[in-house]
């Protein structure tokens, strides 16, 4: 039990002091640095990571309205809030540089690591040495951009550059976009419900790494922490993509009105 404590301890340690040390560099780095080092595209990643964390529970919540049963006015309602106010429009520009900045940097961080194991095991360990999905979060980092390009071309474009075909609906005495309908319309053909829902599982997985693995990058190595995490983690990357799954699967069906 004793040696258990001094193994633990020491091992809490050492992980406080690789932390510092990273963080020493990291603040001693130039903007460049920061951008093209090793230790600078983990933090970029991490910090845009968890930023996008956020977003996505923002972002549910929204889409969540559809489920309100009152002919989408919450839903439009909503919708009209986001893309009416100045704040939230001047933040979505940070918000589109931080999911490029992260799917780009992680891309890069995947071909590197790909390209540094020229010679390969002679015997895979498989799921024993890594996951699969935190050994493919490339691949499922270009699934989720062309995902994200698709979803703003039904969704986004439509909602702030032009007028929708389907024209305006009036909630409350306010004139608004008639998000409900065209999300109705959108997920008409069966295909676009399955890319969507493909992309959600592609999006659980990335999740299942990417959430612990962003909060490991910026300091979290307490082993009570850091069990917290994971759990939340787990938690997080199913009920979340399970939600945004559900609602093209509910417009497709007529299940929601």
């Amino acid at each position: 039990m004793l040696i258990f404590q001094i193994k633990s301890a020491a091992e809490s340690v050492a992980n406080v002091l690789l932390q510092q040390s990273i963080i020493k560099r990291l603040f001693s780095m130039t903007w460049k640095q920061v951008f093209t080092s090793s230790i600078g595209k983990k933090f970029v990643m991490a910090l845009t990571g968890i930023s996008l964390v956020a977003f996505l529970v923002v972002h549910m919540g929204i889409n969540a309205c559809i489920f309100a049963m009152d002919g989408g006015d919450m839903f439009n309602k909503a919708a009209h809030f986001m893309g009416g106010t100045v704040v939230i429009r001047i933040a979505e520009i940070g918000l589109f540089i931080g999911i490029f900045a992260h799917i780009i940097q992680g891309i890069i961080l995947w071909y590197q690591n790909a390209q540094k194991r020229d010679v390969q095991y002679a015997v895979s360990m498989g799921n024993k040495g890594s996951k699969w999905y935190s050994r493919s979060m490339g691949l499922l980092g270009t699934i989720l951009l062309l995902f994200f390009i698709l979803h703003w071309y039904h969704f986004w474009i439509p909602s702030r550059f032009s007028t929708p075909v389907l024209g305006q609906t009036t909630v409350d005495g306010v004139e608004m976009h008639d998000m409900f309908t065209l999300m109705k319309i959108t997920f008409e053909p069966l295909w676009v419900v399955l890319v969507y829902v493909f992309a959600c599982i592609s999006l659980a997985y990335h999740l299942l790494h990417g959430f612990q693995s962003s909060f490991r990058t910026l300091g979290v190595g307490n082993k009570k922490w850091l069990a917290l995490v994971k759990t939340t983690g787990v938690g997080f990357s199913i009920i979340v993509p399970l939600i945004f799954a559900l609602m093209p699967v509910a417009m497709h069906f007529g299940w929601v009105s």
